[in-house]
């Protein structure tokens, strides 16, 4: 059934090495060709043959064009939960993120793996913005990087209104909240994304936020009725001691 299944989605005679489905339906469940196109999605440009714990349950929220707040160690997976079913949905998926590098980083690693992805921002000069644009007018891009300083100018919210946006992915959410560690102005901004693009489902995601943190985070973006999920931050491979503080500069020694 599973060949069988990858066969039918993607026939020879189509013209695009990617599975853009029209996912409209609100339900839990996720039907058997969707279920197959991201197993396939996962092995041929990721590598893998099977997701890390919530994942795919995350991935299908997404698919299901609902929002979601996703709280993941580093290294736990969260950047896989928005570049798989940017290949599967029909439109572009925007990353919000705060750093440069993150964005030059995750961008080359894409375009290495041969999915069309590419990032704005102040180390760009106006010729290249402007390309890069021109080829998201062309629908040429499944990824866009972006800073929120950039996404809530209100001359690139009009240009993004004008292109076919599936999903806002916001990475390191927790700068949103003013009761984080990490808080960052421009980040409240980002609640007027359900006020533009109200059927656009919204990802939140952060590798650190409290309980208070997490609420605000939802709250200031407004996610609906979404849904919640939190890894384990359980490191196996890390060993974990408190000790009494004497004579400490000879403790650190040892």
């Amino acid at each position: 059934v599973f060949t069988e299944c990858l066969r039918f989605l993607q026939p020879p005679s189509s013209p695009s090495p990617f599975i853009p489905l029209r996912v409209g339906d609100r339900g839990r469940g996720i039907c058997l060709r969707l279920r197959c196109a991201m197993y396939k999605i996962l092995q041929k440009y990721f590598g893998y043959t099977s997701f890390y714990p919530l994942q795919e349950d995350i991935i299908n929220e997404a698919l299901g064009q609902r929002d979601v707040f996703v709280l993941m160690p580093t290294g736990g997976g969260k950047s896989l939960c928005y570049q798989l079913p940017a290949l599967l949905l029909d439109g572009l998926t925007v990353v919000i993120s705060p750093l440069i590098a993150l964005m030059k980083d995750q961008v080359d690693g894409l375009l290495a793996d041969g999915i069309p992805a590419t990032f704005i921002n102040s180390s760009l000069s106006y010729n290249e913005i402007e390309a890069r644009r021109r080829s998201l007018s062309n629908k040429e891009t499944k990824i866009l990087y972006i800073a929120p300083e950039r996404l809530v100018m209100p001359e690139f919210l009009l240009f993004l209104q004008g292109l076919k946006v599936s999903l806002f992915a916001v990475d390191e959410s927790h700068c949103i909240s003013e009761w984080g560690h990490d808080f960052r102005p421009e980040y409240r901004q980002l609640k007027l994304l359900k006020e533009r693009f109200p059927k656009v489902p919204i990802m939140a995601l952060t590798a650190t936020a409290t309980p208070v943190v997490q609420e605000d985070i939802i709250t200031q973006l407004k996610l609906s009725d979404c849904m919640v999920f939190k890894a384990s931050f359980n490191r196996k491979n890390l060993y974990y001691q408190i000790k009494p503080k004497e004579n400490p500069y000879h403790q650190l020694l040892q």
